[in-house]
C-alpha cells in the first residue's frame, strides 16, 4: 500500500461509521487487525484499559461473538433489530508515523441508536489507530470516548 494521504484516512473513518449504519457489521470487522481491539472508557483521560474498568473494551473474537449474537434467531432483544445512525464531524489526523505506517485519526460524533419507539442519543469522539496491513489500512483500536462515560447506560447494543 502506497502512503495514505489525508484524504485516505478521513474517508476510511467516514466509510468505517457508514459500514456500521448499514449494519454491515460482517464487512466492519474485517476492517479490525486480528491484534485490533474495540474500548469505550468508563472514566474521561483512562489510559489503561487493563488496570481500569471500560464499558466495552473487546478484542476481534468478542467482537465475532457480538456479531454473531446480533444476527441469530434466538436473540429476542434484537427482534425487530436495532439500527443506528452516526453524525460526524470532519475526522482530523492527529498523528502521522508513515515510516511505522501507523496513523491516527479523531472524530467528534452524535450517535443515535433506536428500536422500536426508543432512540437513545449518544455524544463523544472516536479516536481510530490505523495501519497498513494487507495492502489496506484496518484499525488497531477504535477509542470511543463518550461524553457522559461514567453516567448509569442501558443495554448498548450495536457499535459506536
Amino acid at each position: 500500500m502506497n502512503t495514505p494521504t489525508q484524504q485516505d484516512l478521513i474517508d476510511f473513518v467516514v466509510q468505517e461509521a457508514a459500514l456500521l449504519d448499514e449494519l454491515r457489521f460482517d464487512d466492519w470487522l474485517q476492517l479490525f487487525t486480528d491484534d485490533g481491539y474495540y474500548w469505550m472508557p468508563l472514566a474521561h483521560g483512562q489510559t489503561d484499559p487493563r488496570l481500569h474498568a471500560s464499558l466495552m473494551y473487546e478484542d476481534k473474537l468478542l467482537l465475532q461473538v457480538r456479531i454473531a449474537r446480533l444476527h441469530g434467531a434466538r436473540t429476542f432483544s434484537q427482534q425487530p433489530s436495532s439500527r443506528c445512525h452516526h453524525l460526524l464531524q470532519q475526522p482530523m489526523v492527529t498523528a502521522r508515523d508513515d515510516a511505522a505506517g501507523v496513523w491516527t485519526c479523531r472524530t467528534a460524533f452524535h450517535y443515535i441508536e433506536s428500536r422500536r419507539d426508543v432512540q437513545t442519543l449518544y455524544a463523544g469522539w472516536t479516536t481510530h489507530t490505523l495501519v497498513a496491513q494487507g495492502g489496506a489500512l484496518r484499525m488497531r483500536l477504535k477509542r470511543v470516548d463518550l461524553v457522559n462515560c461514567d453516567a448509569a447506560f442501558g443495554n448498548i447494543q450495536l457499535f459506536m
